[in-house]
């Protein structure tokens, strides 16, 4: 399989990373949403808060790796081709979970530090980007929680598209991002 995308498939890079961007996604949202199941102050609460920052960290940096997949080559085409408001729509949401991913975490990374909290990184500790302000950390709080609901939506509607596409469209759409048999 080629790496880069061509007018009729994705690349296996972009592929790839789409994928592990899935994961590192599950990741991220199980890791703070598991954490709710043990105390406040407990070592598994705290290494789940820990996984949730490195991984959101990870995303950042690959959704820039995926950006310059995206750019490398061109868009396979979707065939038959789609009703205009739907291309439109489509565009729309993955400019949306592009902001999630740039987004999300810049705020989780300025929460922690408007919260004096260390900024782990797989066993580095990331210098704080803003002075401890908890008045200011409790604003970050409620915009980076706001908009990680947000983010279940957003996957959820690009994944009930996806669906919508493959199996009641039956185009080609989802089969450009999905591995190659061979």
């Amino acid at each position: 399989m080629n790496w880069k995308n061509t007018e009729s498939r994705y690349g296996s890079l972009t592929i790839g990373i789409h994928w592990l961007m899935l994961l590192l996604f599950i990741a991220v949202y199980g890791s703070i949403e598991l954490r709710e199941l043990f105390e406040k102050g407990s070592d598994p609460r705290e290494m789940l808060k820990s996984w949730h920052f490195m991984l959101g960290i990870t995303v950042f940096i690959l959704v820039w790796l995926r950006i310059a997949a995206r750019l490398s080559g061109p868009t396979p085409a979707i065939t038959p081709e789609p009703a205009n408001i739907q291309q439109l729509a489509a565009k729309l949401l993955h400019l949306a979970l592009y902001v999630l991913m740039i987004a999300m975490p810049i705020s989780g990374y300025l929460l922690l530090s408007a919260a004096g909290k260390p900024i782990p990184f797989f066993g580095f500790e990331l210098p704080a980007l803003l002075d401890t302000d908890k008045g200011l950390a409790k604003q970050i709080k409620e915009v980076h929680e706001f908009v990680g609901t947000t983010g279940y939506y957003l996957i959820g509607a690009h994944f009930v598209a996806a669906l919508y596409h493959h199996l009641i469209v039956r185009d080609n759409n989802m089969t450009r991002m999905l591995p190659q048999k061979k």
